[in-house]
């Protein structure tokens, strides 16, 4: 299928690895000019060039990266000195750790908040305008599958991505936004195959004295598909929100689990 999204402009956050590459990836091989950001200038800029060296890159197609903290303000005007408008924006960031609620003061939770919540709003604010003047715009927020299902150890990232998908609820369906062909969603990972999963792994097992493989198998087999998933498929369903097939989707909560959420709704 022909997304019908060659040419415009892609900003795509955490994409140095994992789900945030796995976007930038799938949308720059459907002709996307992708602007890249992540803190870690050394992996930010070999990930780039991962894309640029894509056979599957189209000619022509731009990628460009900007090493930035795209949660503080400094952050966010370095990316947008480089390139004001863009049509299509992925917001990701890193989940907070895992913890006993307890434990965590009020610095903490802001955090927590200003990465998963207050900077997703902050990039929709600065570019949802911009989109609906030109008659396009594509917004997909990285949340998580604990939206729908949250876990007792992840309060900072239940509570935070949780204010995110009320918010997203109610901007998503402004119909001076949805009619001029704006859409934004929420895509929810599940267990995907990357460095985070495979860090609380390493700390389950350190906690436990199980070995690593052990609680990996058990995580694997508690998934009706039997398998961690890949970002390039997360890519991939990123790729189709973000399409001009895509308008008459918004204010959704898209889970990519495996069949791991066990509700109807």
């Amino acid at each position: 299928m022909n997304l019908g999204i060659t040419g415009k402009w892609a900003l795509v956050c955490g994409a140095s690895k994992g789900l945030g590459f796995g976007c930038a990836q799938a949308l720059a091989r459907e002709g996307v000019h992708t602007v890249i950001v992540a803190r870690g200038a050394e992996a930010l800029h070999e990930a780039a060039q991962r894309l640029r060296d894509d056979p599957d890159l189209p000619k022509g197609t731009q990628v460009e990266a900007v090493a930035a903290d795209i949660t503080t303000a400094e952050g966010r005007a370095k990316v947008f000195a480089l390139r004001k408008d863009f049509d299509i924006v992925v917001t990701n960031a890193g989940g907070p750790p895992p913890g006993d609620f307890r434990d965590w003061n009020r610095d903490t939770w802001m955090q927590a908040i200003d990465a998963n919540m207050l900077t997703p709003i902050e990039l929709i604010k600065a570019t949802v305008d911009g989109m609906a003047a030109r008659g396009f715009g594509r917004i997909v927020n990285i949340t998580s599958s604990a939206v729908k299902a949250p876990l007792e150890v992840l309060g900072l990232s239940n509570g935070a991505r949780s204010g995110l998908t009320g918010f997203v609820a109610g901007i998503a369906r402004n119909a001076k936004l949805v009619s001029a062909n704006v859409t934004i969603n929420n895509l929810l990972p599940g267990a995907f195959d990357t460095d985070r999963l495979r860090g609380n792994f390493a700390g389950a097992a350190k906690k436990t004295g199980k070995p690593v493989e052990d609680i990996m198998q058990a995580r694997r087999g508690a998934i009706p598909a039997q398998r961690f998933g890949d970002s390039a498929e997360f890519g991939a369903t990123c790729a189709f929100l973000c399409s001009a097939q895509a308008g008459y989707i918004t204010g959704q909560n898209v889970l990519i689990d495996g069949g791991a959420y066990p509700g109807t709704y």
